[in-house]
């Protein structure tokens, strides 16, 4: 079996002790090198050449955010799980729009981040539930005020359909099965949606779906 080859940056070496312990009881995730700081994360990044970045976002000296945007513009095949003790809207949007493509919380159970880095190991996104949650709720409450209309910008029932289900992490295999097409009908779907909404990777259609009311607050 091929392991998921992981990289963990953050600053508490108790923390990252404890993280590693965790993923190396697993058959398919090893941790590959650890980093204290982004800098350092970065320098790594080309030597060790990991799959998935586990990044705490408040570091000392150069923070997760700025290392995730450096690192994914010049290794965009590498997924990067953001790391934070605060669930706060503002630093999801801000690792979000740097590259990450997961956001989970310190406080989070071990299956909880066991399940984070396989979904982005596996290319999809993650969301930490009680953040989803929240920021959902704020922008249906938001739209619901201001008397605005859930859909937008002139998708298709079916685009927001599988906008939907992208959003909620389902690979392309779980969305044609679901709705009775191919996996390539669904790629394509998806490739329209970025290209519609000038939009340019995962990470972009979640945030646009959360912005949009389109994900179920549930």
């Amino acid at each position: 079996m091929k392991k998921t080859r992981i990289l963990l940056a953050d600053d508490h070496a108790l923390l990252r002790a404890g993280i590693r312990a965790l993923l190396e009881k697993q058959d398919d995730l090893e941790i590959v090198g650890e980093a204290a700081d982004g800098q350092e994360a970065m320098n790594k990044v080309a030597e060790l050449r990991p799959d998935v970045i586990i990044m705490d976002i408040a570091m000392p000296g150069m923070g997760g955010t700025e290392a995730t945007k450096h690192i994914k513009s010049q290794h965009p095949d590498i997924h990067i799980l953001a790391l934070t003790v605060l669930e706060d809207d503002r630093y999801f949007f801000e690792i979000i729009q740097a590259g990450a493509s997961g956001f989970i919380v310190k406080g989070a159970l071990p299956d909880e981040l066991l399940l984070a880095v396989r979904a982005v190991a596996a290319g999809n996104v993650y969301l930490y539930p009680t953040v989803a949650k929240h920021l959902v709720g704020e922008y249906l409450s938001e739209a619901s005020r201001d008397g605005a209309a859930v859909a937008a910008d002139g998708l298709t029932d079916r685009q927001q359909q599988i906008l939907q289900l992208i959003s909620q992490g389902r690979t392309a295999k779980e969305i044609g099965e679901l709705l009775a097409i191919s996996a390539n009908t669904v790629e394509r779907h998806r490739q329209n949606l970025m290209a519609k909404l000038n939009l340019h990777n995962r990470a972009d259609l979640v945030k646009y779906a959360i912005r949009k009311g389109l994900v179920d607050a549930d």
